[in-house]
């Protein structure tokens, strides 16, 4: 038997029990003293009569409620007493608000209750949030007369804390093991238990054993004491008497800054986000903070928690909006760039159809061209990188192309590098662009070469591999499957690792200035991710670089050649005719393009944009044989306008001329007959030889 202790009456208690006839004496002196203000018709003596019976009825009811408030504690208490008489567990009575009233012996053993102690002190030693636990049990507790909560740990055996409603309102809190019991339905159950019995017999063992990673520090911000699953957290059990300034960085202010706003009550119960130490582990931690004591005893309580995983996501998040951003700049800025090399590319080939290679201006008009085309490639890189060059995918087998592909990377890796071959003899085939795949791989050998300045070997391997899970790595996850991986492996420098995760972003380069334009790898990397590859690099310092591209192979089809998709560049002679409506916003554009057909024998009416050209339309005396207009224009752009001239005039050819990838229109081309594209910049021969072709 378990005694229970009760808390003795004090004298203030001892005199309002003997003072609750009080307001009986009042109320019959009172009654009496009206009595005898009417008996002597004395009306002061009446007023003051009232007065004292009023005063008198309301000490009188304020002494029933109190007598009642007694009598219901008194209920409890026996009630308690009752229901605690042989339990052996903490066991405690509380009011609806949670303040403490009467405890068992052991409960008074192991809590050690102060006078103005609540459940919420016993509650927040096991709990994180107290004061919603307790709020929860006495919700269901009153309605259901009894609530069970289930403190279920995987270093402990599971423990139950049960309320039970006593009287009107009181709550009994009872804390027990489970002992094999199965939870109902009902019972809630957190990640978070008891410590074990033994461990309770002094505070220092009980911090130890708490669920919570947590630490207590002073106001020096030196770290008192940090329990056992904040070491582990840590990774320190050295933690204790270190400045916690020296363990975690703040991302945003000092440490000391946000401990000094703790002690002075601001920004308490707020998570902050810091970081461990930068000669510790990469660890991210989410600390809350909240007072213990007052005054000079003061301390400050940190609740941990392990928020890498947290800042993780955030950082890919920010990284992937950047590299959307900067794709979208780059689209941009290469379609305008296309739209100038247009002009400026075909206006050379249209002086250069009034000169032979014996004029003086011959070889600067070709130095213009040639040069147009070099920044059309840079252009090109750039549309890689945003994905939204123009892809001609084909069917390829590796082993070919690479084979095609050897005399000139030769030529690149120059006499001191040694290329070398090797492929899978059950090889299988991919769908690729062949002339941007080509770019990938030529890239990728550039590089190697440039990190081995005193010569080496770089292989090139190409084998199947079976994915029979996904394969997850560098933020990435790859689809199970059958792929195709081509290997690029140099014995170069190698790259850091604080490097190796900028490498596939634009205008990074860890070339000295000048010798990179950090567009490689970048392009590289957009080629392979619009063909629906992967591509992962693995460096180590002094040892080499290993570039791996991930294809889905094509296991049911069969490779066959490539069909020609450039339009030869010799100059044409060849008359075509036909009436042409051509529609482009950009005026230089537009003026080569009419002077181009006009030379070729084409009748050409021009529209700037497709409300005009719609307008033209109206009159049914025009006739054309076929559109030629730009995709993306300001109002109406091309496919929309072309579909309601399609209305009247359905058997029109089109042709789309665009800056942009033919992949942002192959949906909407599809649903309009007779088009085909070309994409910008072409030349004179390019735009009179496909619009012949789309006639004839």
């Amino acid at each position: 038997m378990t005694d229970v202790s009760f808390p003795p009456l004090s004298l203030g208690q001892t005199a309002a029990t003997l003072s609750a006839r009080a307001p009986v004496i009042w109320l019959l002196a009172a009654i009496a003293s009206v009595a005898g203000g009417m008996v002597s018709a004395n009306p002061l003596q009446i007023i003051l009569g009232f007065t004292a019976l009023t005063l008198g009825m309301l000490a009188l009811l304020l002494s029933g409620a109190a007598l009642l408030r007694r009598r219901a504690l008194r209920e409890r208490l026996s009630a308690f007493h009752d229901l605690t008489l042989n339990d052996d567990q903490p066991v405690f009575l509380t009011d609806l608000d949670g303040r403490i009233e009467v405890q068992n012996a052991v409960a008074e053993s192991l809590f050690a209750r102060q006078p103005d102690d609540s459940a919420l002190t016993i509650l927040g030693l096991y709990v994180a949030a107290p004061r919603d636990v307790l709020v929860m049990m006495r919700r269901i507790a009153m309605g259901e007369g009894r609530a069970v909560h289930a403190l279920n740990g995987s270093s402990c055996p599971t423990l139950r804390l049960v309320v039970t409603k006593v009287g009107s309102d009181g709550l009994m809190w009872r804390l027990a093991p489970v002992a094999g019991e199965t939870m109902t339905e009902a019972e809630t159950i957190d990640d978070s238990c008891l410590p074990e019995r033994g461990s309770l017999d002094s505070v220092e063992a009980y911090f130890d054993s708490l669920p919570v990673p947590m630490l207590q520090i002073d106001r020096t911000g030196m770290i008192e004491k940090a329990n056992r699953r904040a070491r582990n957290l840590l990774e320190d059990t050295e933690v204790v008497g270190q400045g916690l300034s020296s363990v975690v960085e703040g991302l945003g202010r000092p440490v000391r800054e946000w401990l000094r706003d703790a002690f002075e009550g601001r920004g308490l119960h707020r998570p902050e986000v810091v970081r461990l130490a930068p000669d510790h582990r990469e660890l991210y931690l989410q600390i809350t903070l909240d007072q213990l004591g007052t005054g000079d005893d003061m301390r400050l309580v940190a609740i941990l928690n392990d928020a890498t995983e947290l800042k993780t996501l955030e950082a890919q998040f920010v990284q992937s909006q950047k590299m959307q951003a900067i794709g979208q700049l780059a689209g941009g800025v290469a379609h305008d760039f296309n739209n100038l090399l247009t002009a400026i590319s075909g206006h050379c080939d249209l002086l250069l159809l009034r000169r032979d290679e014996f004029d003086p201006d011959f070889a600067d008009l070709e130095q213009i061209n040639q040069n147009a085309n070099r920044a059309a490639s840079l252009v090109g890189q750039l549309l890689a990188f945003s994905r939204k060059q123009n892809l001609r995918p084909e069917l390829l087998d590796l082993r070919h192309s690479l084979a095609e592909l050897t005399h000139l990377l030769n030529r690149l890796v120059g006499e001191k590098v040694h290329l070398t071959f090797s492929h899978d003899p059950a090889l299988l085939p991919i769908r690729a662009d062949k002339r941007q795949l080509e770019q990938v791989i030529m890239n990728l050998v550039v590089n190697a070469r440039d990190a081995m300045p005193g010569g080496g070997q770089i292989e090139i391997g190409t084998q199947v591999e079976t994915l029979e899970q996904p394969y997850i790595r560098d933020r990435v996850e790859v689809p199970p499957g059958v792929y195709v991986v081509v290997r690029v492996k140099d014995q170069g420098v190698g790259i850091t690792a604080d490097k190796l995760p900028k490498l596939f972003e634009p205008f990074f380069t860890t070339k000295k200035t000048g010798e990179g334009t950090g567009l490689g790898l970048s392009t590289a990397y957009g080629i392979v991710k619009q063909t629906g590859g992967f591509i992962f690099a693995d460096s180590e310092v002094g040892v080499g670089s290993t570039f791996s591209l991930y294809f889905l192979a094509r296991k049911d089809e069969k490779c066959r050649a490539a069909a020609v998709t450039q339009q030869p560049e010799s100059v044409s002679h060849a008359r075509g005719n036909g009436a042409v409506l051509l529609v482009e916003d950009e005026a230089p554009v537009r003026a080569f393009a009419a002077r181009a057909l006009r030379l070729r024998g084409f009748t050409v009416v021009e529209a700037e944009n497709g409300e005009q050209a719609l307008e033209l339309l109206q009159d049914p005396t025009l006739s054309v044989d076929i559109f030629v207009t730009d995709v993306i224009m300001p109002g109406l752009d091309g496919p929309s306008w072309v579909r309601q001239a399609l209305v009247g005039r359905p058997d029109t050819k089109v042709v789309f001329v665009s800056g942009y990838s033919e992949e942002s229109l192959t949906e909407t081309q599809a649903s309009i007959p007779n088009s085909i594209f070309l994409p910008k910049p072409f030349s004179l021969t390019q735009l009179t030889t496909t619009v012949q072709n789309q006639l004839g």
